[in-house]
């Protein structure tokens, strides 16, 4: 920070007489918090700062603070403008363009609209008046560049905003001056495909078409919503997949992974192949929070009603007096838990990391910064990161529940065993979402505190769970895991709980505004901590499951059953191993 220059940028002074400003040294008052910087410009009052740093780091995709920067802080318009004006359109940008233009795309959410944006950006494409050559060359240059942005800007946010109508309403209005200016600037001819391209238009243009004598009809499409479960917005489709929970008591559900048009047959069939239990004397129904109760009928789609925010879905035995009871102390109690002792642990850590990489493979990067932020309208925002934190929870709390419903100490020992060798496939399989939620399972109190179960593990196998252990070490702000984390090749699944402590942290840390300038060194330090998902997913897992292993994998992974009450897997913790 010490050889830093700090450059001035002043809108009021001639071009000429700025460029003497440039290498102008400044101090640049720095407070350190660990691992990150907070920058304070107090003694500024532009509307804008850069500074330049040369460096030899490497491009680390862990290092929060990689080399460089440009932008410390600076009005919104005046980053744009800067943005506008260091873009150049060849193939490949400078890196520090190149970083600034994704941090800022990234984190604009942060201290604009994307109405605002908007607004910028046509304020920023230039009219048609000019007098000379070089200034028609200057104008369809700008013209290319904001275009470029916009392009960019789609690109990265895909679906995203697909429901946005500022974007629409924008993304109208650039195709039309662009399609007015094509005739006048031919150069633009090869942008206006590529945007045509980005809108999904497959109509093929001249340039006489372009003539501003011919009437235009602008020709708008809207982004396609991919049709997976786990983008939640809009309309729901019938072959959705989505996530819903069918409970058994209070306490106790199954988490089901299903489509939409599933019916409450197929439902009742699920959760009585997980139960162990005869299907023909269950019924599905919706209990309202008033008690209420509606029970589905054989063909009535389950997963509609299962979606309404003030209904749950319970099984209860037919005659509707009661839900089942899969705790009591009896004969088929005693043969539970018989299955997951029967699969392959190798396979069932790959289902594990194939159903996890499904959830974080879409998870978006703006998703961590609205849930840290957590800017109105959030929970709409955040539904992938929703679903993968809470399948990292669900996943901690079936290890517990599995092995709490045991009974028998001898299978017991085997599970946590089987437990063990699960999680060090995951982290063999660069899983560390379902690692950690597997070593946490394991060491839940009402677990840990089995020491009849305990005493029985076989040395070698503590000896790795102790390994294993030494990765979640939360010292030296997780200094194990992120070492290790960093020599693992992608792809890899991050341990989102951690990740989302890291953008926290440099947000808490930091100052989003200083002097009424945007504080850009923060933006950039949380931009370079979420583009921590781009560079796991540089590549793709790939199953090496059998078809038939993987069908009955996928059936037990996806549907487990889970315990969220503590009290009650203490009570079945002190019933298998009462305290002496």
């Amino acid at each position: 920070m010490g050889s830093s220059r700090l450059r001035i940028f002043d809108p009021h002074v001639e071009r000429k007489d700025s460029a003497l400003l440039l290498g102008r040294e400044l101090p640049l008052p720095t407070f350190d918090v660990p691992y990150f910087k907070y920058i304070d410009e107090e003694d500024e009052e532009d509307e804008w700062s850069s500074r330049s740093q040369s460096s030899t780091e490497d491009d680390s995709v862990d290092s929060l603070l990689s080399d460089r920067y440009v932008v410390v802080s600076g009005t919104p318009e005046k980053i744009l403008e800067h943005l506008l004006n260091d873009l150049h359109l060849e193939e490949v940008q400078d890196k520090e363009t190149e970083t600034l233009l994704d941090d800022f795309l990234l984190t604009y959410t942060v201290f604009m609209t994307t109405d605002d944006l908007c607004q910028a950006l046509l304020r920023q494409y230039p009219s048609t008046n000019h007098q000379g050559k070089e200034e028609i060359l200057d104008i369809s240059y700008r013209k290319r560049k904001v275009l470029h942005l916009v392009s960019q800007w789609t690109s990265l946010y895909k679906d995203w905003l697909h429901e946005d109508e500022n974007l629409k309403q924008f993304l109208k209005t650039i195709y039309r001056n662009v399609l007015d200016d094509v005739y006048e600037y031919p150069v633009l001819e090869k942008d206006l495909k590529e945007f045509q391209k980005l809108l999904g238009m497959h109509r093929r243009h001249t340039v006489d078409e372009y003539s501003p004598h011919r009437k235009h009809k602008a020709i708008f499409h809207q982004f396609s919503l991919k049709e997976n479960w786990l983008q939640n917005r809009g309309t729901v489709n019938e072959t959705e997949e989505v996530f819903c929970r069918v409970y058994i008591t209070e306490h106790s559900y199954v988490s089901v992974k299903t489509k939409v048009s599933t019916t409450a047959q197929e439902i009742v069939k699920i959760v009585a192949e997980k139960l162990q239990h005869s299907q023909e004397d269950l019924a599905l129904v919706a209990v309202s929070f008033s008690g209420e109760k509606h029970e589905l009928q054989p063909n009535d789609m389950a997963i509609t009603k299962a979606l309404e925010s003030s209904v749950r879905m319970f099984v209860f035995r037919k005659d509707l007096t009661d839900t089942l009871n899969p705790f009591a102390e009896n004969d088929e109690a005693q043969q539970r838990s018989v299955r997951i002792l029967g699969i392959n642990t190798w396979d069932l850590a790959l289902e594990l990391t194939s159903f996890d990489w499904s959830l974080f493979n879409l998870v978006h990067e703006q998703e961590l910064i609205y849930f840290t932020f957590s800017r109105q309208g959030s929970e709409e925002n955040t539904v992938n990161l929703s679903l993968l934190l809470q399948r990292c929870n669900e996943v901690q709390l079936w290890v517990a529940t599995e092995i709490l419903l045991c009974s028998q100490l001898c299978k017991r020992v085997q599970l946590v065993k089987k437990f063990i060798k699960i999680a060090a496939h995951c982290k063999a399989q660069r899983n560390l979402n379902s690692f950690f939620a597997i070593v946490m399972g394991l060491n839940t109190a009402s677990v840990s505190r089995l020491s009849q179960t305990w005493e029985r593990i076989p040395g070698k196998f503590k000896k790795l769970f102790t390994e294993l252990e030494s990765l979640t070490d939360p010292s030296l702000n997780h200094k194990a895991y992120r070492d290790a984390f960093k020599k693992m090749k992608s792809p890899k699944i991050p341990f989102m709980p951690l990740l989302l402590k890291d953008v926290t942290f440099i947000h808490e840390g930091n100052k989003t505004f200083l002097d009424n300038l945007v504080n850009f060194e923060k933006l950039h330090m949380i931009a370079d901590t979420v583009r921590t998902l781009r560079h796991c997913r540089r590549n793709q897992f790939g199953s090496e499951v059998s078809p038939k292993e993987h069908l009955e994998l996928k059936s037990y992974v996806h549907h487990l059953h889970i315990i969220d009450n503590q009290q009650m897997l203490f009570e079945l913790s002190h019933r298998i191993e009462p305290r002496v």
